[in-house]
């Protein structure tokens, strides 16, 4: 069985990007929104500040109250859009009820819109392929799961595995049999966030697994949506959580920022 290592690749990832951005005139910078105090949020973006740090990049993180409108939000977006040092926008997920996910994203320019655009891969597809690309797992031909249809990560990566050429099926929360569909593929990719979603009885054996699941338990320990320690026995390969396609969604991230630096600034 193979760990496929995602902490280790975010590490190359963060040299190779150092070193460019050492060469550049200005900074590349990020901005980051975040409307409330959700405790996965906060988790997630103190890695993606860290990450931008040690990288040299800015990163500016703009918090706000629950209590503000979509209306004022939309007009943050709208004065970070004219900002020429502002190279990447991406609103961290959640939002709170009163406002609509689609129209906060749908404000970004296109240009600024590093998580998932015309110019850009979602973070977390790009480092699921990167992964992919990285341990030579051949994808043409095979017949890949995704289990999920958010629209940031289960669709785009499905999309993304047809592109390069695999047979796949989409299961969600109205798959019947999710265990039938699930026992079929050579590549199972779950990003539903349900902790310890898929067992042993989901899995079959010589699949690979990867684990886009990022959850906290009552332990307040972060665990996947696959339940590693007896799937791990099975699979031929498997990314683990922590340690996996989370580390890789942080660095693709910034690799999106570095090529919408270049785009905005005409390199």
């Amino acid at each position: 069985m193979q760990i496929l290592d995602g902490k280790k690749l975010n590490e190359e990832i963060a040299l190779d990007l150092t070193k460019k951005i050492k060469k550049l005139k200005a900074k590349p910078k990020l901005v980051i929104l975040q409307v409330g105090d959700n405790p996965e949020s906060n988790t997630y973006i103190n890695r993606k500040v860290a990450f931008g740090e040690r990288i040299g990049t800015l990163v500016e993180h703009k918090k706000f109250t629950e209590k503000i409108s979509e209306k004022k939000l939309l007009g943050e977006i709208i004065n970070l859009n004219k900002e020429k040092g502002v190279h990447g926008i991406i609103v961290q997920l959640p939002l709170p009820k009163h406002i609509n996910p689609a129209n906060v994203l749908a404000a970004i320019e296109e240009e600024k819109r590093v998580d998932g655009g015309r110019h850009f891969l979602p973070a977390t597809t790009l480092g699921v392929l990167t992964l992919i690309d990285k341990y030579k797992i051949k994808v043409a031909g095979k017949k890949v799961v995704v289990v999920g249809r958010s629209e940031l990560v289960g669709k785009p990566t499905a999309l993304a595995m047809l592109d390069i050429g695999a047979t796949v099926t989409v299961c969600h929360s109205q798959t019947k049999n999710l265990k039938e569909e699930t026992k079929k593929a050579e590549i199972l990719i779950v990003a539903v966030g349900k902790p310890k979603l898929i067992t042993k009885d989901h899995v079959s054996e010589g699949q690979i697994i990867i684990d886009v699941g990022i959850n906290l338990n009552k332990s307040k320990k972060l665990v996947g949506d696959v339940d590693f320690k007896d799937v791990s026995k099975i699979a031929k390969a498997i990314s683990p959580v922590p340690g996996g396609v989370g580390p890789m969604t942080v660095a693709s991230l910034f690799q999106n920022l570095f090529k919408a630096y270049k785009i905005q600034i005409g390199l």
